[in-house]
């Protein structure tokens, strides 16, 4: 005992001489000039090392836990990095603030504005990747189950027009990607869209604005990747709009809107034949005045060019018979072979084939093929690919050979 006696003696009069020099600092609660440090108590512990840690560490928190300094340990420790789900969670507590808040204090909104515009960059970073390393499924899961839980896609449609331009391509990437994400062998995007549908209506009328046009276009076609989706959109009554918004004046709309009407009518093959069985009637009269006969040279190449993918199509197997067996039709494909310009001819010549090679052809249609032959047989003589095709050239001599074999029928 009488060694830890010395030792605790001769700290203490170290410890008094570090307080006579103020190198500890005045304590915690000192007062103003001239007042004296408070003595610092140093209990006779069982150790003369305990002793020393408990006086230091006294000392240490007086003088570096001192009011005012706690912030200088958040510095010691880094936040820990958000999840996927954390970070959808937080996009649509951004989406929500910009969707009901007209904050008039420019500061704020401005700043909660580009939080959102960095948490979309992020969103669209987990599921394309950043270009040095693949996106990691496991992320892509969590953050597609997160963002169909709740609202998040309608919140996005709904604030688009309110964020600026890089973060409008962002957010439509961000769901054009989630469209095609599966989480247990499951497109769960397909299920929220099923259950609201309503915003397929609102995408579909975007062709109307000039600035959302192309963003909510791009999305829409992603959307109908789904077949209930593009069920819906085929039957409802804005498809009748799309013979318009093709022939918009701003082109790229109009080629948008053009691209998305072919994958309404060309992908889904068992919906698309079901949707022309019902709607023969009108949809082949608007098709056939507004796309076939419109006087915009692009219009019509790609209606005829379209017009002959949904004819080839095996599905459309009874669609093709109908149409091939009017003679309104077959004047408007004459009429289209006789253009000035070569695609339009080609992609015409394929839809004219099937009224040749119908076995079953009406009076009426074989009276016209009649009473044109010389013409016809005259033009094929000259017909020709812009690069040899084999394939054009024995569907163009089975088609002479069978318009030169035909005998006119009697109407019964």
């Amino acid at each position: 005992m009488k060694n830890s006696e010395v030792l605790l003696k001769k700290f203490e009069r170290i410890h008094q001489l570090c307080r006579e020099s103020n190198i500890w600092g005045r304590p915690k609660g000192g007062g103003g000039k001239g007042s004296e440090p408070q003595p610092i108590v140093v209990q006779r512990l069982s150790s003369p090392i305990q002793a020393v840690t408990a006086a230091a560490a006294s000392s240490f928190r007086e003088n570096s836990f001192g009011a005012g300094d706690s912030t200088k340990m958040k510095g010691l420790f880094k936040s820990k990095p958000k999840t996927p789900a954390d970070l959808v969670r937080q996009t649509r507590e951004l989406l929500m603030y910009v969707e009901r808040v007209n904050d008039t204090r420019e500061g704020k909104r401005e700043e909660k504005m580009m939080e959102l515009s960095k948490s979309i960059r992020e969103l669209k970073i987990i599921l394309y990747g950043n270009g040095e390393s693949e996106p990691l499924a496991e992320a892509c899961a969590q953050l597609t189950l997160e963002f169909f839980k709740e609202n998040t896609l309608r919140l996005i449609i709904n604030c688009l027009p309110n964020l600026n331009l890089e973060t409008r391509k962002d957010a439509t990437q961000v769901v054009a990607n989630l469209q095609r994400q599966q989480v247990q062998s499951r497109l769960i995007a397909c299920d929220y869209l099923e259950a609201n549908i309503d915003l397929m209506d609102k995408l579909i009328l975007g062709y109307e604005n000039t600035e959302m046009a192309l963003h909510y276009g791009a999305m829409l076609r992603e959307c109908i990747r789904h077949q209930s989706v593009a069920r819906y959109v085929l039957e409802s009554e804005h498809m009748k709009k799309f013979f318009d918004y093709i022939q918009l004046p701003n082109f790229d709309i109009a080629a948008d809107a053009a691209a998305t009407f072919k994958e309404l009518l060309t992908r889904h093959k068992s919906t698309v034949a079901e949707f022309l069985s019902k709607n023969y009637d009108w949809f082949f009269t608007e098709y056939n005045s507004k796309l076939l006969e419109s006087s915009n040279y692009i219009t019509r190449r790609q209606a005829v060019k379209l017009l002959a993918d949904m004819l080839l199509d095996r599905s459309n197997s009874a669609v093709m018979t109908r149409y091939v067996s009017s003679r309104d039709n077959l004047r408007i494909l004459m009429n289209l072979l006789r253009e000035s310009s070569k695609s339009i001819q080609i992609e015409a010549f394929h839809v004219f084939k099937l009224f040749a090679a119908n076995h079953n052809k009406p009076p009426d249609i074989v009276s016209i093929l009649v009473a044109n032959r010389s013409k016809l047989l005259r033009l094929f003589a000259d017909f020709k690919t812009e690069k040899e095709d084999e394939q054009f050239e024995a569907d163009k001599a089975q088609v002479v050979k069978e318009i030169a074999a035909l005998e006119p029928k009697e109407n019964k």
